[in-house]
């Protein structure tokens, strides 16, 4: 796998993390689970990392895991076999997989593991994510100005700025003039844009939303701000014609 890091090949996709993937261990966890893998044209080949959190050992058993649609529709089961290991305090336990994902649609997936940790359930998300490429004449690529004033509730208002379009992905481009970022959702006619990341700057007062792409045949966003979709009265809203 390299130096564990995860690599595009061939532009077939790509790699990420998605705001719903969370990788991060919470402090109350005595065990983590992230995955870590290498994205090849055809195929996913890596491992899920199990570490001992605290001070004690802990029993793990490996029951099943699957490959998750992002926003929706169909994955796919990961072929491994259970297994109980245990993990040492502080320590790495590996767990390979390899899966093909010559079956799955265009979109962006995660990771998620069944285990029981001490003889309880839990299910562990992977916390990194891969896209399945669109056809490549079907995605908008470019960059679209939109540079309209959003009022919201309370008297602010946010600026959106512009859309960044990509073949797998899109990000929205904002601006609140203060330190903190507001919820945005983005439909594109009509139907939603599932969110995989969001980044923004209280220094500046500059997000970005990352969506699933734009495609040359949507005609019209609907950006909601404030909220993340339609019937919060608090919220205001823009639409934008795309060339």
């Amino acid at each position: 796998m390299g130096n564990g890091e995860e690599r595009d090949v061939d532009g077939q996709g790509e790699v990420g993390q998605a705001p719903d993937m969370g990788e991060q261990a919470d402090a109350r966890d005595e065990v983590s689970v992230r995955a870590r893998f290498e994205r090849f044209p055809a195929t996913v080949k890596g491992a899920f990392v199990i570490r001992g959190e605290d001070a004690n050992p802990h029993q793990v058993s490996f029951r099943e895991a699957r490959v998750v649609r992002i926003g929706g529709g169909r994955g796919q089961p990961i072929a491994m076999k259970e297994a109980i290991v245990h993990a040492p305090p502080h320590q790495d336990v590996f767990l390979p997989f390899e899966f093909s994902i010559t079956d799955l649609g265009p979109g962006w997936y995660g990771l998620e593991a069944d285990m029981d940790v001490d003889g309880g359930p839990r299910t562990f998300p992977g916390g990194r994510t891969f896209s399945v490429a669109w056809p490549r004449a079907s995605s908008r690529r470019g960059t679209v100005t939109i540079d309209q004033k959003v009022e919201i509730s309370g008297g602010g208002s946010v600026r959106l700025a512009g859309l960044e379009c990509a073949g797998d992905h899109a990000w929205l481009r904002y601006e609140t003039g203060e330190g903190a970022p507001v919820p945005i959702g983005v439909l594109a006619d009509g139907d939603r844009l599932s969110e995989l990341e969001t980044e923004f700057d209280p220094i500046t007062g500059g997000g970005r939303v990352k969506t699933y792409p734009v495609l040359r045949s949507h005609r019209r966003l609907r950006v909601h701000v404030g909220s993340e979709g339609p019937g919060d009265p608090a919220a205001g809203w823009a639409d934008v014609d795309l060339p």
